[in-house]
């Protein structure tokens, strides 16, 4: 194991070979379920026990190149693509993970390696939910991540759209105290769309994987993504969700490992909420703010500092335009009727809209978030 300025190797040439090996089964695993219990068998199988179990008829293959796998090749893909490596051997293993009968092998992380030590080291909580969300879930997710992460809390979930998405901007509003979770390599923004939060998630949190680079993303990535998500956190909360929602397959994850599993009640005509009140129902926490979160992870009423943001710590264009914003020119129009440069200005609101600063409302207006 070693270690170099621009990034951090912790991580025994076996466990290396595991991640590879995963990588090279990503089509195989297709044939099997996308539902946890099945996955879960297959992600704990030793090494051989796993290509027989999936191969088919490319086993000789595999076992061929399963043999001739070079450790310092994929070491000089992590250096390139400046992703950090760390395996479950490793004392930096996150502890939380490292009880999960089918953890990873290997965590491919981006981002500061200081910063990912210290966000699974903090209390955490997983924060899923619909893709497709409501306004109300959509807030309800923003509004958990900012206060869960102004507490000093890390708020993990994987980055999709839709709950979880609004979950890790909330997160970074709240100060970056955010890990993603993506079911393909951890450099690589999924879905696409989210290459802006990607980027600052990065530069705040961290966003790590158990897929080495070059991975293809498949149905099954996303549950055994789930795990994760579930094996890094303290405690699981769901937003949102239908019935079959994934978030539900990280729901159970989190109760196989004996962790508390919360959700946040919903319209009982909604299909969204059916996921959430079902919980509810079978004795998951009600949450109605991060106030029963907190609760939760550190006692009735204990409530640690929380961090806020003034925006003092923007850079100076961003503080000007929030300023404008709050004083009362809240559309792009009425900042460039004061003299601002029309093209800046629009780039400078979408970046403060992705830090949770401001919010779109109807007619192009912004508004400041509280």
């Amino acid at each position: 194991m070693s270690g170099t300025a621009a990034t951090i190797d912790r991580a025994c040439a076996a466990c290396l070979r595991r991640a590879w090996l995963l990588g090279a089964l990503v089509a195989h695993f297709e044939r099997c379920s996308p539902r946890r219990s099945d996955l879960s068998g297959l992600l704990a199988l030793p090494d051989g026990d796993l290509i027989r179990a999936l191969g088919g008829r490319d086993v000789p293959v595999l076992r061929d190149r399963y043999r001739g796998f070079s450790p310092s090749t994929l070491r000089s893909t992590l250096a390139a693509f400046a992703l950090h490596v760390v395996c479950r051997h490793d004392p930096a293993y996150p502890p939380q993970l490292a009880e999960a009968p089918d953890r990873p092998a290997a965590l491919f992380v981006a981002g500061a390696w200081e910063r990912f030590a210290a966000l699974v080291a903090a209390p955490s909580v997983a924060l899923v939910g619909a893709r497709r969300a409501s306004g109300y879930g959509l807030e309800a997710g923003r509004v958990l991540g900012r206060e869960l992460a102004a507490a000093g809390v890390t708020v993990v979930s994987g980055m999709a759209l839709g709950v979880d998405s609004a979950a890790h901007a909330g997160a970074l509003d709240g100060g970056g105290a955010t890990v993603a979770v993506l079911a393909g390599s951890a450099h690589r923004p999924y879905p696409s769309s989210k290459r802006r939060l990607h980027r600052a998630i990065v530069g705040a949190g961290c966003v790590v994987s158990e897929l080495p680079p070059g991975a293809a993303v498949r149905k099954w990535s996303f549950p055994a993504r789930n795990r994760i998500i579930a094996g890094l956190a303290q405690a699981t909360v769901v937003v949102e969700a239908s019935v079959t929602s994934g978030s539900l397959i990280t729901a159970d994850c989190a109760r196989a490992l004996g962790r508390d599993i919360g959700a946040v009640p919903g319209q009982v005509t909604s299909p969204l909420a059916s996921g959430p009140n079902d919980l509810l129902f079978d004795g998951a926490l009600v949450v109605r703010s991060a106030a029963d979160v907190l609760d939760l992870l550190f006692g009735a009423g204990v409530r640690p500092a929380v961090r806020q943001r003034d925006g003092s710590e923007l850079r100076p264009t961003l503080r000007t335009l929030l300023r404008l914003v709050e004083s009362g020119r809240p559309t792009l129009g009425a900042i460039v009727a004061g003299g601002s440069d029309a093209g800046s200005a629009l780039v400078g609101l979408a970046e403060l809209e992705l830090l949770g600063y401001v919010r779109r409302g109807p007619a192009g207006s912004y508004v400041r978030v509280p």
